[in-house]
Formats: C-alpha cells, structure tokens, sequence
C-alpha cells in the first residue's frame, strides 16, 4: 500500500486519483460536441451549428455539478485519511562521561581551527561538541579537572543544554595541577550505578599526574570492576610548543615551550579498561579519533512508527452522492429538459 499525503491529508490508495485526470479530458469533448438540440426539426439545416454553440448559465451549472460529482467519488476511491504518524525510539544507550584536562598547558598553541592557529582546549571544545551532538541517543555527562575534578554536568539526554556547559567551560576554574586519577574515580562514581548497555569514559590530557590523592591506574582498577572501558587520548605535539605568556603590562608573548607528557600512563589505563589509547597531535587527528570512538561504542536504535489515522471516504461519498441527487433533481423539476 502506497501512501501519498497532501495538506495534512494521506491517500492510502493514490492510484485511483489519476482518474482525476479523465475530467479535463471529458469537460474538453464534450465542449467541442456540445449538446443535444431540445426540440427536432424535419430539417436541421439552419440549426446545423447549434451543437457547437456555448452552453447555457444553467447547462453550465449542471454539468459542474457532474464533475463534482465524479471528483468526489474518485477521490473517495483513492481513500483519504486525516492523522499522523507517530514515530517511537528505543534505544540501548552508551552512557559516556567525558573527562576534560583543563589545566593551564592546555592554553598551548599547536593546534588550529580553519586556518587560525588555536590552543588546545579550543581544539578539544569544537571537536568534543561535535561528538556530543552526533549521538542523540546516549546519556552524555562531563567531569572536567586540573588540580582536582569538578562536575560540569551529570549524565544527560539533552545535549543542547549539555553543548552549552560545554561552551562555558574555561581554563582556570579551579587550581592548577593535572588530577588524572582522581578525575576518573569522579567519573566513575556517575557511572557505577547506571543500567545501561555500556558504560565508557573518554579521558583527555596532556599531562601527567601531579595532583589529586588517588593514582591513575589505581583509578583504573576500581573503573575496570565497575564495568567501566576507558578511551584515553593524549592531546599535544611533540617537541617545543607554543605557549602564552603575559608581561607586567598585559600583552600576550609567545615562547616555544617543552610541555611534560606521560603517555605511559594513559596507555595503561586505557589497557586495564580493555579500552584504547590514542594520540593527538592536531585538530585533524583528534576529530579522526573521536570518529572512530564513536564506530566502536554503538547504539542500538528501533524506530517503531505507529499511524494514528481517521478515514475520510465516507464524507467524499457522502459529497459525491449529494452533489449527484442534487444534479438530478434540479434536471427533472426546475431545470428539466424538453422533449
């Protein structure tokens, strides 16, 4: 069964409505015919173009309400239906928390944005958005951390408002310091209780741990008894990178400056977790690598569609029945024909 809609209005069987197209075709041969003379001469010579003259106001009227007549029940034929479609979602969800380095070495330049040259966390807050909002369908929370970690926001499934914490999240909110493995035991406390299909992290640093009282791989034991896998990305290049400085007058200086990275580290948290360790060293890299977080952790989605729809046949037979006893009613009474 097709189905078209016009206006609101669906056809469950829109073939019939080509029939449609016969009333241009009939109301066109019947005009180059005309009608039949009411009243018979022996000889028909001076009346021999009668037929072709232009119908009467009244011919004109009952031939209209043929037309009607006809489009009425073609379209009945074709089954209109008024309603919507009302469409479900079920998914089994990810549950993602996203673990944030906004320690002030993520201030570092060695990355970009279009053509413009951008520090890190910029890189990270475009790219980590961008993810956020290609999976409508899982619960996405955020932990950022410095020297300790801090809840930018909890588990949620509505990513616009979560787009926007995002979008207010800045450099400098609490002490400096890279607290790796305390960021994942917060990121973990929001995880471990939630019944979900799967339960990830995806941690971002580029430093090493110098703050915080609980170790990273410590931190990852405990995420790894919670059933929790973790992605762990090392953002940066390697090598001198650089950095802003500010001078006693408040103008921005550059110099080249060699950022302390402990990838070690983050490969074997990302080891214990059965997760996977990933390296970004532009802005390129790291949208390749949030892509391919996002083919590995899946969701399942079913659409069900359910049609609520309320059948309108009936009123265009009822017309076309109508406009038909009208028609035949009013050619044998007030507007009859002789003989």
């Amino acid at each position: 069964m097709s189905d078209w809609t016009f206006f609101g209005i669906s056809f469950a069987e829109p073939r019939w409505l080509l029939l449609l197209l016969l009333i241009p075709i009939l109301s066109f041969l019947r005009g180059r015919i005309g009608n039949a003379p009411a009243i018979l001469y022996s000889s028909t010579s001076i009346l021999e173009k009668i037929g072709k003259r232009r119908l009467s106001r009244v011919g004109d009227f009952l031939t209209s309400l043929s037309y009607f007549t006809l489009a009425s029940l073609i379209v009945a034929l074709a089954r209109p239906q008024l309603g919507q479609t009302v469409t479900r979602t079920h998914s089994s969800g990810v549950d993602i928390m996203l673990v944030l380095d906004v320690s002030r070495s993520m201030l570092a330049e060695d990355f970009t944005l279009g053509t413009k040259r951008a520090n890190r966390f910029e890189a990270v807050r475009m790219v980590t958005e961008k993810f956020i909002l290609s999976r409508p369908n899982d619960r996405i929370g955020i932990v950022a951390f410095a020297g300790r970690p801090y809840l930018v926001s909890p588990l949620t499934l509505d990513h616009n408002w979560l787009a926007y914490n995002l979008e207010r999240l800045r450099i400098g909110l609490v002490e400096d310091g890279t607290a790796i493995g305390s960021a994942i035991a917060s990121a973990a406390n929001r995880l471990k209780d939630k019944p979900s299909k799967s339960k990830i992290m995806i941690l971002l640093s580029d430093g090493d741990n110098n703050a915080g009282s609980i170790q990273p791989l410590t931190a990852a034991e405990a995420a790894k008894a919670l059933g929790i896998r973790i992605y762990t990305i090392g953002a940066g290049s390697r090598g001198p990178v650089p950095y802003p400085f500010q001078d006693p007058f408040g103008r921005i200086f550059y110099r080249n400056v060699e950022m302390g990275f402990n990838e070690t580290v983050l490969q074997q948290i990302a080891s214990i977790t059965g997760g996977k360790y990933f390296r970004a060293t532009d802005t390129r890299s790291l949208e390749a690598i949030f892509n391919d977080i996002d083919r590995l952790e899946k969701t399942d989605v079913e659409i069900e569609k359910i049609a609520l729809h309320h059948d309108l046949f009936g009123w265009f037979l009822l017309a076309g029945f109508s406009l038909l006893s009208l028609e035949l009613l009013l050619s044998l009474t007030l507007w009859k024909r002789l003989p």
